[in-house]
């Protein structure tokens, strides 16, 4: 994997907002990282505020080693994206981080008429496919941001993406 795909979008990512955007939110999460969830509210504060100018693609980075329920979580996910319910499932596994044990995924798994949690070879080829192009742009931890191709160092709070989406749509 090349380190182009962090810098675009290929047509299998999770992408919400308009196409033709001008600016493009790619954000490396892990559903068990605090850090990770605290981040989903400020994006979605952020698609509020810039609307049909942003672009927002969320890509599986489950930091086994530090968080064990990480990778289950991300392939339930997957087993909702297959169903067309990636989006519902993300925002409930974020919105639920304290509860990630094998009950609740298959508790989750029921609220999407989902009879498979994520154990199928190609929902781990798409969680592994994601980690594989997060390691070869430098994505260490969770969440990692890039903003119309570039590594966000800063902060992640909204003021912080917020002056750095402003700065790359007058860039």
């Amino acid at each position: 994997m090349s380190a182009h795909l962090s810098r675009q979008l290929t047509g299998v990512d999770h992408v919400q907002g308009r196409p033709g955007a001008p600016l493009t939110l790619v954000e490396y999460g892990d559903y068990a990282c605090p850090d990770t969830g605290q981040a989903f509210g400020v994006v979605e504060r952020l698609q509020l505020h810039f609307g049909d100018t942003l672009r927002f693609a969320f890509r599986h980075f489950p930091l086994v080693d530090v968080y064990p329920r990480a990778m289950p979580a991300a392939l339930l996910a997957e087993a909702a994206a297959a169903a067309g319910a990636f989006w519902g499932m993300h925002a409930l596994l974020l919105t639920h981080q304290d509860r990630l044990e094998d009950v609740d995924l298959a508790r989750y798994a029921g609220q999407f008429g989902l009879l498979d949690t994520g154990g199928t070879r190609a929902h781990h080829e798409r969680v592994e496919r994601d980690m594989d192009s997060g390691r070869a742009s430098g994505v260490a931890g969770t969440p990692a941001f890039f903003i119309n191709g570039a590594l966000h160092e800063g902060e992640f709070g909204f003021e912080a993406l917020g002056a750095a989406l402003r700065a790359a749509d007058t860039g």
